[in-house]
């Protein structure tokens, strides 16, 4: 959602990604399943397929004349980087908070390319959080209050998907849900994709 409120510009939501492929989505999905059926799955707010993504970096509401300058950014930070594999691996949770699907694979390269997404944002003058270590993650599901995510993380702990290349640095717009209908998900659109390696 852009805000538009009289004298300030114009602000999409962005962050940087990785999106799986349609292969990997599809395997994930399958070994998810079961886990719909586990005591207090009606409690989560599972994540939709056609959302899942390993983030790269967060920029929350960037500004529209901002946005250019990012996007040139990135895909430099692209350019620079050459393509890796990848594969969803293992699962974990944070607290009670969210429950995720790991990476395994070419991990080294996808830090530097999430390094390289932060350092974007920074330069184009973007106020980031303080830098923490990465933690690759694609969250499956998120929990309205404190839950016990354990169960859910160790049914999926033994999952290894496929190897696939990771080709892409994409630039994604969320939109936050605006109807108030209870469980309604927020919405990705990619913006711009550029190619690893240039």
């Amino acid at each position: 959602m852009s805000s538009s409120e009289p004298g300030r510009p114009a602000t999409q939501r962005l962050f940087a990604a990785v999106l799986p492929p349609a292969s990997a989505v599809a395997e994930l999905r399958t070994a998810l399943a079961p886990l719909h059926t586990l005591p207090g799955a009606r409690d989560l707010r599972w994540t939709g397929p056609e959302g899942w993504h390993f983030t790269l970096a967060f920029y929350g509401e960037v500004p529209e004349d901002a946005t250019p300058e990012l996007e040139a950014r990135l895909e430099r930070a692209a350019r620079r980087t050459a393509p890796f594999a990848l594969r969803v691996h293992g699962a974990g949770h944070f607290g009670g908070r969210a429950l995720w699907a790991g990476a395994a694979g070419g991990l080294d390269t996808l830090r530097l390319l999430a390094e390289r997404a932060d350092a974007a944002a920074r330069r184009t003058g973007l106020p980031m959080e303080e830098h923490r270590r990465y933690t690759p993650h694609l969250t499956l599901a998120r929990s309205r209050g404190a839950a016990d995510l354990r169960p859910f993380a160790a049914a999926l702990a033994g999952f290894e998907g496929r190897s696939w290349e990771a080709a892409e640095l994409t630039l994604v717009r969320s939109h936050l849900p605006e109807s108030g209908v209870p469980g309604e998900r927020p919405r990705y659109t990619a913006v711009r994709a550029w190619p690893l390696g240039g």
